[in-house]
């Protein structure tokens, strides 16, 4: 019978962390275990699937997908690929908020386009008084984003709506975030994200026409001193704060650098009449 080990010597074409993920995950073990106990016996069955799982890494499926969860401040999140894969990236959004809002406080906030509802869920379980909605325009990404409320434990009530279009009630919120898509279809780095939700990527325009449509459609349902909360690439931030500054009903914008150092979030409040 095969060995842990004779399969990962055959995993050529595939980050030998991946692979022990991968392995693990198929023989139902820790990554340490399987590290301190590579004469692991491998069956059959497990042996097709592992050489089924590097082909598909091997043509750019993500590693991800298969491993079925992501890390993401902290807590797994359950991850289809009718959602995007929670990056760090995005972690910087949380970060801004939690700048922006005392956890002490009671306040209503809204993440506008969910996904896995990673963004939602971390704040729900960050801002204990705070009243969450989420929503987004695919039902199959909320089916995955109550689900990892469930699973964590978040109280978030989630609706299925095109940005505004369909909010509940006459709602209006403190913070509203959200992480649209953003991606030129003209970016290269948008081929080696073939897998994920094209439509949760890019706009298929310039990479800011769902934040033009935010950015115009937010003051109505922000509350007094109310703030908007965008990602965007990280050669947008000065388009986005041109937008803001055009509308015309915000405060003067500001930008956060992510980890790496990029311009990755943009905010600004709502302008006090």
């Amino acid at each position: 019978m095969a060995t842990a080990s004779d399969l990962l010597r055959t995993a050529t074409g595939v980050p030998r962390s991946d692979a022990l993920l991968l392995l693990a995950k198929i023989l139902d073990v820790t990554k340490e275990r399987l590290i301190a106990h590579p004469e692991t016996p491998v069956s059959e069955t497990q042996l097709r699937t592992f050489s089924q799982w590097l082909q598909r890494v091997r043509n750019g499926f993500p590693t991800t997908y298969l491993l079925g969860t992501q890390a993401f401040w902290g807590r797994d999140f359950k991850v289809t690929p009718d959602v995007l894969i929670p990056r760090p990236d995005t972690e910087t959004v949380v970060e801004t908020v939690l700048r922006l809002v005392s956890p002490k406080v009671a306040i209503e906030l809204l993440d506008l386009g969910t996904g896995s509802g990673a963004v939602a869920i971390t704040l729900a379980k960050e801002l204990p008084f705070a009243r969450v909605t989420a929503t987004d325009i695919s039902e199959q990404a909320l089916v995955v984003a109550k689900e990892n409320a469930r699973r964590l434990g978040a109280t978030v009530s989630f609706f299925s709506s095109n940005w505004f279009e369909s909010l509940p009630g006459h709602h209006s919120f403190d913070v509203i975030v959200s992480n649209p898509p953003y991606i030129r279809p003209d970016d290269e780095h948008l081929r080696a994200l073939s897998f994920e939700p094209q439509g949760a990527l890019t706009d298929g325009v310039d990479g800011l026409s769902c934040i033009r449509t935010l950015i115009a459609g937010a003051p109505p349902h922000l509350a007094t001193n109310g703030v908007l909360v965008l990602e965007h690439g990280y050669d947008q931030a000065r388009d986005v704060c041109t937008i803001f500054e055009k509308d015309g009903r915000y405060e003067k914008a500001r930008t956060i650098k992510d980890l790496a150092g990029n311009d990755r979030v943009t905010y600004a409040r709502k302008r006090l009449c």
